[in-house]
């Protein structure tokens, strides 16, 4: 079975939580995308749900699949984000931001009532770390954040390049007119130290750790799924 096949079964799992008359998030990845097929397949033939995208990737998949979008000004709690992750431990803890929708996809979570995250079985790990973490910037004064982020990492044990995101040779903007530095660490002992380090960074707009924001996950499996709770 294939990567792909376990994301699929992870999302068609997550769908039997969603009812009618939820409020969604709606990540970012290729896992999310998994999720909004199989969602917009059930709108199709009557469920009533309303949904804040984050992204305009996503927002435009949804768009065409006829899912109702609103924004989070227009809906301020959510009911559920379903979302996928880069990494994950058995505590939670996430890593994503791979796709470059990390501060949206963290506000959105973060306004929702539970976050379930959907996965294939790769992107489960003992230890955060070999998938590299992204840390979003604002372009104002880049290097000297770049420098101070080089420097918090060592001072919290974590050794690895830190590099800036490029995308057809150029430096890859966020949708929301950011940069991004993807630190390759390798692994990080200790999440919960460095993630609220990084915040205190002026240059720092928000980085890939998810720390005590996931409620569950679904994990797609050669045999199935399999479901983990804090």
């Amino acid at each position: 079975m294939t990567a792909a096949d376990q994301k699929l079964r992870a999302a068609q799992r997550a769908l039997e939580d969603v009812h009618d008359g939820m409020r969604l998030g709606l990540g970012s990845g290729s896992t999310s995308a998994c999720f909004v097929d199989v969602l917009g397949a059930r709108v199709a033939e009557g469920l009533n749900v309303v949904c804040v995208p984050t992204s305009e990737v996503i927002a435009e998949q949804a768009r065409g699949l006829g899912i109702p979008l609103a924004t989070l000004d227009d809906l301020p709690e959510l009911d559920l984000t379903v979302d996928g992750a880069d990494e994950l431990d058995s505590g939670l803890a996430l890593i994503k931001g791979g796709g470059g929708a990390l501060l949206r996809e963290k506000i959105v979570a973060t306004a929702s009532k539970a976050m379930m995250v959907i996965a294939d079985a790769s992107k489960h790990v003992q230890t955060l770390g070999q998938f590299a973490l992204p840390v979003e910037v604002v372009p104002f004064g880049a290097e000297v954040t770049f420098r101070q982020l080089e420097s918090l990492a060592r001072d919290h044990g974590c050794q690895g390049p830190v590099t800036l995101r490029m995308h057809n040779g150029k430096p890859f903007m966020t949708d929301g007119g950011h940069l991004i530095y993807d630190c390759a660490f390798g692994e990080i002992a200790d999440p919960g130290a460095l993630g609220p380090a990084l915040n205190g960074l002026p240059g720092v707009v928000e980085h890939g750790l998810f720390l005590s924001i996931a409620t569950s996950a679904i994990i797609g499996t050669e045999d199935g799924t399999v479901i983990l709770t804090p």
